[in-house]
């Protein structure tokens, strides 16, 4: 383990993020809202952090798995506890805990809150919520390697341990211009939802904090109703969006540089486009039948909000879908696992693994009635490396071996099982709001601080792909 440039990396991390919190910090101090000197003491601390981390430069650069998994954790866990702090100082949270698991929520874009009262808020600290959702949805180390020059070594480890996805690769031969351009693409994106947003009347403190939540995928809203009071107008434009960021970013770039048939022949866009359209039919039909709303468009207006908030793990709410008919909410509870593209800012398992998991299911298949056939799984037209097919399972296996423990150690609180159960497939899926007392119209302020510190870890880990975070608890990582 090369532990100097971990120790630099973490320490851009702290200094990224103590950057980031200066804008709130003047947005507190320009509208004086009394937190001023809550962000003005937190950013200090993280800069002065970042800074004794990072100033020494680390004479050997290089930077193999063991590293980038270690970096990219710990970079995430340290940017948590820093964050945390404006909400702690300021006393809008009971404790850190509280404020820990805010934050925590916020970067890793879960969504999950414990804050019941959010129009209480000052502006600055609605302001940061939904930017920590913009920071941790493309991703802060992402972020670095799109501003610093390159530290040596293999970078490329950084990027895949903290890209949602089960493979990662350069769309440049640079890896820097890589994440220029999703960076980029990303910015483009957040400012056009921005601005559609203002044109619906919405002011501009909240065009931010809803366009920031979207774009990360996070789900952070700036009333406690979510964006059930919003106009139509509002909900159709954030119904785009959340199922615009859920797309591979990769898609985006082939349209940019005009290779419409590379983007168009993405297999997972299309498989996700078809999931989408799916979930949204089933759930329209059954709410129609069931006489939720009164007429096929609106029920096809809340069905897409709704699964496209799900699928995407945005966790926004147009309605309280704890009241939906069984069927609605079955179909959404299966939309948590999916999730959205590899390569975006969405959570869940990723529809390119569902992809290879159900055309593993048919190859065995094929071969139980025809042993000497070999048949190799596919996407877009080329075979899938024995090694990504390996991960994929492994990451099945960590997957439900994770929540499994986690569904016991929640248990304990004895909530009831939907609560506990949806409370953990939402935190480990970066779902957001769940079912039962976790719904999108509750909160998860009434659990215990043990139940709370479980589900910070299943958001980091399930934010992180779960490898580099579990790969802390392995002796093998810190050996030199």
């Amino acid at each position: 383990m090369n532990y100097s440039i971990v120790r630099y990396f973490v320490g851009w991390v702290l200094l990224a993020v103590g950057a980031f919190m200066l804008i709130p910090t003047a947005l507190a101090l320009i509208s004086g809202d009394g937190v001023g000197t809550a962000f003005a003491l937190s950013a200090s601390l993280a800069l002065a952090a970042g800074f004794v981390s990072c100033c020494v430069k680390p004479h050997d650069r290089s930077m193999y798995s063991k590293e980038g998994f270690a970096a990219v954790s710990l970079g995430w866990i340290a940017m948590s506890l820093v964050g945390a702090l404006p909400l702690w100082i300021s006393g809008f949270t009971p404790s850190f805990t509280d404020a820990l698991f805010e934050v925590i929520s916020g970067f890793t874009t879960t969504g999950a809150s414990i804050l019941t009262d959010v129009e209480a808020l000052p502006p600055s600290l609605l302001l940061w919520r939904s930017l920590t959702h913009w920071i941790g949805g493309m991703g802060v180390l992402m972020f670095l390697l799109a501003i610093l020059p390159a530290a040596g070594g293999d970078n490329l480890m950084l990027m895949k341990a903290e890209s949602p996805g089960p493979s990662v690769g350069k769309l440049v031969p640079r890896l820097r211009k890589t994440a220029v351009y999703l960076y980029g693409i990303y910015l483009v994106l957040t400012v056009l939802e921005i601005i559609l947003l203002l044109l619906g009347n919405m002011s501009l403190l909240d065009a931010l904090c809803i366009g920031l939540a979207t774009a990360g995928t996070g789900g952070f809203g700036v009333q406690s109703d979510s964006l059930a009071s919003s106009s139509t107008y509002i909900q159709v434009v954030v119904t785009a969006f959340m199922f615009i960021f859920g797309v591979n970013f990769n898609f985006y770039f082939y349209l940019i540089i005009r290779r419409a048939k590379a983007a168009f022949g993405m297999e997972e866009v299309r498989w996700y486009l078809v999931i989408f359209a799916a979930a949204v039919l089933l759930v329209t039909g059954c709410l129609y039948a069931d006489g939720v709303y009164g007429s096929v468009l609106l029920c096809l207006k809340y069905a897409a909000f709704q699964c496209a908030s799900v699928m995407t793990t945005t966790g926004f709410a147009s309605a309280d879908f704890n009241l939906w008919p069984m069927f609605s909410k079955a179909v959404l509870l299966l939309l948590m696992f999916v999730g959205g593209c590899a390569g975006s800012t969405a959570g869940g398992v990723k529809v390119s693994r569902i992809i290879m998991y159900v055309k593993s299911f048919g190859r065995e298949l094929s071969q139980m009635l025809h042993p000497r056939r070999v048949k190799l799984v596919t996407m877009d037209g080329k075979a899938i490396e024995p090694a990504v097919m390996n991960t994929a399972f492994s990451f099945l296996v960590a997957y439900c071996l994770l929540f499994g423990l986690s569904l016991l150690a929640v248990a304990i609180d004895g909530r009831g099982f939907t609560t506990s159960f949806t409370a953990v497939l939402a935190c480990l899926n970066n779902v957001g709001p769940g079912l039962g007392e976790v719904g999108p119209m509750g909160s998860f302020a009434m659990l215990s601080p043990f139940t709370k510190y479980v589900l910070m870890f299943d958001m980091l880990a399930g934010r992180l792909e779960l490898f580099p975070m579990l790969l802390l608890f392995a002796p093998g990582t810190w050996k030199r």
